[in-house]
Order: structure tokens, then C-alpha cells, then sequence
């Protein structure tokens, strides 16, 4: 059985970076040792040298959407596509959503979502479960769901009609998941009055993408994430907000946790980095960066990075939803409320990210947590996933700092036609990408097995301690 040492890099890790060599056995870490630890055995070692590069927990991406079907369209990404340029960009891990049909059984969508992924991933992946359909019988169903592994359940507030749930199924559900130590995600935005904005957009004629953003505006996201806070309170459960992207919506975030609630958020690189001019831009082009909640305008971004370095915001996924431009956002072409919602973006977060290393914004340890380490505990895959510690899976990227490169349709890995960050010039770059102590990517090349990717089983809501001292953000930030 051959090793693997990952020698001369610096680890990096949430508490702190030190000179370690990194040895794997099989599928598990089995070591941090001394630089120039000589292994002494007779199994063989594939030394990687990891000199001048930082060396990092695999990422985790906790909100991806690998075929999602919406508005008569399925996401372009299969799980195969989505998880092979994941793994280009440093993240061995994805949680994605199943959903559960509507007037049909969240057990019957997790067994649909696992058969297209199973076989098909190249590296590992877990679930969480859409209730679509709040009955009895589905919150019924939720405790043998954890059961298998998936812990975590989510809810819209927006979308009615299709994934909407009012204020008392959603009540019902945070009560279900309190009971089963599950943690509940919410889509917080008020999409019955979001419905009354655009139905009033488009009797005035504005059909144009840029009404996707006037339609959805901030105040209604910060709205819904009080009141989903307020629920969640009266439930005794804990609250995960994702793709949290306003302002108002952090302020309620910030307000709960210094009070100690169990409420945790993500944000995504679309609203760290771009901002709603670009749902402007002329002719259709602007139906490329439809997306819910919407990117905001000028000041939200600088907010979301001051959140993310003062622990406000817990997590950076992607919620990556690819749709190709052609044929697909087209069919929102004269009617903004059919462009169908989603960017690409599972390959560059862990770049993405990194930059606001170099901006001052966070530390390359936070950069760890953010990416990699807080998703691993908030999800119940730590310390499994997530870690450097013997006995962790070693999921492991040698990153290399100082990699400068443009990000652009023309390179990337992901199944879509466009890119949401083209010709965005940025720092960083997986260069050695682990998987469970399989070589997935290195030295620009593809070279994992196909259907290398496993199910994981998750374990209940892992937690990070509330209320968190507040730290201040460094004195060089600046927006992004």
C-alpha cells in the first residue's frame, strides 16, 4: 500500500500556520510531522512537494444545485460536470439539495437525487432535503432522514406556488427538526410581496432583467430574516440563512447572534463581488446574473466582507445553479420572472475567497474556515471533513499563493456557456487537489478515477459556540 507525504509546505489551519509535512495512508491523514521527517517502513511513498504553497483542509461548498430542475429547465451541471470542476477549484466536498416532489415524500426525492449522483461524483457528497411540501407525513419522515445521514432541512419563504411554505408549516417544520436534532436552511425573502412587485413590473411593460433586482428588493430579504429568526426562537431549533446578500438581512443576523440564538448565515462570491449593474448591461446580457436573492447594489458587498471578519457570516458557499445562456436564460427573454435563477460558480470559490486575503479583509485562517472548517462543523461532517487531524479523511489542497490567472469561459470546467466572473484577474490556485488519499487533480490536470466521489453520512447539527467574541475587522479592509 503506497503513502503519500506532502512535504516542505506551511499548513494552515483556523488556530494558526506552522512547517509540517502531511502524511497519508490509504484514504486517512495519518501524521503531521517535523519537516524532513524521514518515513521509515517498507510501504512505498509518493513524495508531493508542496514548497512555497499552503496547505489546506479540502473545501466544502455546502449549497450546490447539480440538476436542479426550475422553470422548465434542469441546472447544466450533473453531478459528474459540477463535482469534476469542484475539484479543479480545491472544494473534495459538496452538500446539495434534494428535493421532495410536490404531494410526493421527501424519501422519494432523496432516492432520486442519490441515483444521479451515485456512481457519477468525483468527489464525495451528502444532502440536504427541500421540504417542498410541509404534511404531516413529510415531518414524519424527517427523523428517519437523519437518520441516513441527512441533517439538515430547507425551507423557502419565496417562490409561491412551487417551494413556498407560510409562517405556520414552516413553525411546524423548525418544531420537527428541533425534535431530531436537525438544523433548518431558510431562503428568507417575502415572495408573496416580491409576486405583487413583479406581477406590477410586468403590467407596466418592464420585462427587462434588470426589474429581477427592482422586484426583490433588500428590505424584503432583511423582512423574511427577522421573522424566520423570530420562528426559529419559538422552535428551539437551530437556523442556518443561506446566500444571505443585504444588508438589512446581516443586521438581523448580527442582532441574534450577540444575543446568543443558535442563527448562522452564509454568503456567496456573487455578492461579495459583483453588484446589480450587471443585470443592466445592454440587451439580454444582464440575464446572466439573475439570480435569488438578487446582487445588490453598491455598500452590501462591503458589508458581507466586514461580516465575514467579524464571524457574522459563518460560511462562503456558492449556491451554484448553472444555466447556460443560450436556450436557457433566454427563456426569461421579455419576461424577467422566467429567466431562470442561478449562477455558476462551484470552481472558483476557494479563489474567490482567497482574494480577500490579499485585501485585508480576512486571514488566511479564517480563509480555512470559511471555505472549509465552519461548513464541516455546522453540517456534522467534522471532524471527518474538514480537518487535518490523524484520523480525518485526507481531503487536502497543496494551494499555491502566489498562481495568478484569469477566470473566463474559456477555461474553466463548469458546464455553462458563460462566466459570471469573465476576465477577472485573480491570486491563487489549487495546484495538488486530495480526495480521501486519491490524487483528483495536479499540475493542471484532471487525473482522478471517474466515480471517485462517496456518500456521506452527516451527523446532527455540529455547531460553532454562540454568543462568539466580537473581533474587529482589520483597519486596511476596503470594498471589494
Amino acid at each position: 500500500m503506497s503513502r503519500l507525504l506532502i512535504e516542505h509546505g506551511t499548513v494552515v489551519t483556523p488556530s494558526g500556520r506552522m512547517a509540517a509535512d502531511v502524511l497519508v495512508d490509504d484514504e486517512q491523514i495519518a501524521a503531521l510531522l517535523a519537516p524532513g521527517t524521514v518515513i521509515h517502513d517498507d510501504a512505498e511513498v509518493v513524495h508531493i512537494d508542496a514548497s512555497g504553497k499552503l496547505v489546506v483542509p479540502g473545501g466544502i461548498d455546502a449549497h450546490t444545485h447539480m440538476e436542479m430542475p426550475f422553470g422548465g429547465t434542469f441546472a447544466s451541471d450533473t453531478f459528474a460536470t459540477g463535482t469534476r470542476a469542484a475539484a479543479w477549484g480545491g472544494t473534495t466536498t459538496i452538500v446539495d439539495f434534494a428535493i421532495q416532489p410536490r404531494d410526493g415524500s421527501p424519501r422519494e426525492g432523496l432516492d432520486t437525487w442519490m441515483s444521479r449522483a451515485e456512481s457519477n461524483c468525483a468527489i464525495d457528497y451528502g444532502f440536504h432535503m427541500i421540504l417542498s411540501d410541509v404534511t404531516e407525513a413529510a415531518l414524519k419522515e424527517m427523523h428517519g432522514l437523519v437518520a441516513d445521514g441527512v441533517t439538515s432541512f430547507k425551507l423557502f419563504m419565496a417562490y409561491p406556488g412551487v417551494l413556498y411554505s407560510d409562517d405556520g408549516q414552516i413553525l411546524r417544520a423548525m418544531q420537527a427538526a428541533a425534535e431530531c436534532g436537525a438544523t433548518i436552511m431558510m431562503h428568507a425573502e417575502n415572495g408573496i410581496a416580491i409576486d405583487v412587485l413583479v406581477s406590477q413590473a410586468l403590467a407596466r411593460g418592464h420585462g427587462e432583467p434588470a426589474m429581477h433586482g427592482v422586484t426583490r428588493p433588500s428590505v424584503l430579504e432583511g423582512e423574511a430574516t427577522h421573522r424566520a429568526i423570530v420562528l426559529a426562537e419559538v422552535a428551539g431549533c437551530p437556523l442556518y440563512i443561506v446566500h444571505l446578500s443585504a444588508q438589512e438581512a446581516l443586521d438581523e443576523v448580527v442582532h441574534a447572534r450577540d444575543e446568543g440564538r443558535a442563527v448562522f448565515a452564509e454568503t456567496c462570491p456573487q455578492y461579495l463581488f459583483l453588484e446589480d449593474d450587471v443585470m443592466a448591461r445592454p440587451g439580454f446580457e444582464g440575464a446572466k446574473y439573475v439570480c435569488s436573492p438578487p446582487i445588490r447594489p453598491h455598500g452590501h458587498g462591503e458589508a458581507l466582507w466586514r461580516g465575514l471578519g467579524t464571524d457574522d457570516l459563518s460560511v462562503v458557499s456558492t449556491d451554484h445553479c448553472p444555466f447556460c445562456f443560450k436556450e436557457q436564460k433566454e427563456l426569461g427573454r421579455g419576461d424577467f420572472s422566467k429567466i431562470p435563477n442561478g449562477l455558476p460558480g462551484v470552481e472558483h470559490r476557494m479563489d474567490l475567497v482567497f482574494q480577500g486575503v490579499a485585501a485585508g479583509h480576512i486571514t488566511l485562517e479564517r480563509w480555512v474556515e470559511l471555505t472549509s472548517v465552519a461548513p464541516a462543523r455546522l453540517f456534522g461532517l467534522y471532524p471527518k471533513k474538514g480537518s487535518l487531524l490523524p484520523g480525518a479523511d485526507a481531503d487536502i489542497v497543496v494551494y499555491d499563493p502566489v498562481r495568478a490567472h484569469t477566470l473566463s469561459k474559456e477555461t474553466h470546467h463548469m458546464a455553462v456557456d458563460y462566466s459570471a466572473y469573465e476576465g477577472l484577474g485573480v491570486t491563487g490556485g489549487a495546484d495538488t487537489v486530495i480526495s480521501r488519499g486519491t490524487v483528483v487533480v495536479h499540475d493542471k490536470q484532471f487525473v482522478g478515477p471517474d466515480g471517485h466521489g462517496r456518500y456521506v453520512r452527516r451527523g446532527a447539527f455540529g455547531g460553532i459556540d454562540v454568543p462568539r467574541p466580537r473581533m474587529q475587522p482589520s483597519t486596511n479592509a476596503k470594498g471589494t
